[in-house]
């Protein structure tokens, strides 16, 4: 495969990104994850990198000319587009795993404290904060096989907080406390709250009134905006064999009144945006990053076994899949007729939408020094040398070292020619 040298021939393919700014977490309400674009006339590869004092497992947000991204250094930070300078960076109680939202001078997001934020964009000064009644991690008892098995276990594969979406003078955003929040978006004042049976870390998308989200209790939500009236739920599949590891993780996109989403019951589904009834359903494996959709085709990555995946957005058949080795949280991001999505290898890919082939990667030197650690000769995931004990401290602790591989867990973000995108080895990379 081919790495940064190659970004010439990459641009010439992909005509990257001139976005108009994205606001919010892929892209746009919809969460479709397409960015306009325009040829780049003059591609020069690696524009910049800023580092963070943590992983970063957050997606960076563009908006202005300005990048606003958090890092599990409890930080969240605003960095010049152009440069990867930083702008301001504000500290909350804990990890920022929240993507922001960004409108008329304000920002918004969460962070593992608790607490959902606003900030004025500008200067980084703190308007208010809302205190949901706790974040925490989906866990259940022996999940993914972990002793002891009648313990209630944090799932290490929860990695990311719900992203707020803003509209209407309303942020809306799920918690790990269970709730869907609407929160007055000047004042920060709780306007309604609706409460699911889980961990709520999938992010709303926002069509035509409703609101669409997930939950770990396997349930996908259509809400109306407003006054959070519940206007209809649709359940996912149950995984019991595999030791209650259901639910959705993911985050739902709306496309052409059809709600598209991933579950951990190893099905993408499509469903009517208006009923929830089922169009159709793919069975593949976990998929718990965000789907794009665009051209008449719903975009996502599996975990195991890892691909690129892409279906028929009208019948769910499948067009083809890309091998890509190590599992894929990260949501893509299309331009164009390219589509950018990163996986836990380290590597940042580029694949042609329209053959399905990758046509160039990008890897970290953490990746490359890290490697031999946590890989198998085939590139897949050596598991009997990652997690060497069944007890699940020690599993979480094994866990970790998928992110020494400097993963991109974060998805990309594009705009004005410039692709951005987060990773486990503390960096914001930018890529022109």
């Amino acid at each position: 495969m081919r790495t940064v040298p190659t970004l010439l021939a990459l641009c010439s393919l992909l005509g990257l990104a001139r976005a108009a700014d994205s606001s919010c977490f892929h892209a746009n309400a919809s969460r479709d994850g397409v960015y306009s674009t325009s040829t780049l006339s003059a591609p020069k590869g690696l524009k910049w990198s800023h580092a963070t004092g943590g992983p970063v497992v957050s997606s960076p947000t563009v908006h202005a000319g300005r990048i606003y991204v958090g890092s599990d250094d409890g930080k969240f930070y605003c960095l010049d587009l152009a440069t990867g300078s930083e702008k301001w960076s504000f500290t909350t109680g804990s990890l920022v795993r929240s993507s922001a939202a960004v409108s008329e001078g304000s920002v918004w997001f969460a962070s593992f404290d608790g607490n959902v934020y606003c900030l004025d964009a500008d200067s980084g000064a703190l308007r208010w904060k809302f205190a949901t009644a706790g974040e925490r991690k989906f866990s259940a008892r022996g999940i993914h096989s972990y002793l002891p098995k009648t313990q209630d276990i944090p799932d290490f594969w929860d990695l990311w907080q719900s992203s707020p979406i803003v509209a209407e003078g309303l942020v809306h955003i799920g918690s790990g406390d269970g709730n869907v929040y609407a929160l007055d978006a000047r004042t920060g004042e709780k306007k309604w709250a609706f409460a699911t049976g889980g961990v709520v870390h999938s992010s709303p998308a926002l069509a035509g009134g409703l609101l669409y989200i997930g939950s770990f209790d396997r349930k996908l939500y259509a809400l109306d905006a407003r006054t959070g009236a519940l206007r209809w739920s649709f359940t996912t599949g149950e995984d019991a064999e595999n030791h209650n590891q259901e639910g959705i993780q993911a985050s739902p996109t709306v496309v052409g009144g059809v709600v598209y989403f991933g579950a951990r019951d190893f099905h993408m589904y499509a469903l009517d945006a208006a009923t929830g009834a089922e169009k159709w359903r793919h069975k593949i494996t976990w998929s718990n990053a965000t789907a794009a959709v665009a051209n008449g085709r719903v975009y996502y990555g599996t975990s195991i076994p890892a691909h690129f995946v892409a279906l028929d957005a009208a019948t769910g058949k499948e067009a083809y899949k890309v091998d890509l080795k190590i599992p894929v949280f990260s949501s893509p991001a299309l331009a164009g007729g390219t589509g950018f999505v990163g996986s836990f290898s380290g590597r940042l890919y580029a694949i042609d939408l329209a053959e399905g082939r990758v046509v160039w990667d990008f890897q970290t030197e953490a990746s490359r020094a890290n490697r031999a650690v946590v890989l198998a000769p085939d590139g897949t995931f050596d598991f009997k040398r990652i997690f060497t004990s069944r007890f699940y401290e020690d599993m979480q602790r094994s866990g970790d070292k998928l992110f020494d591989l400097g993963a991109f867990i974060s998805s990309p973000a594009i705009s004005s020619g410039i692709l951005v995108i987060g990773s486990t080895d503390g960096n914001i990379y930018a890529f022109e």
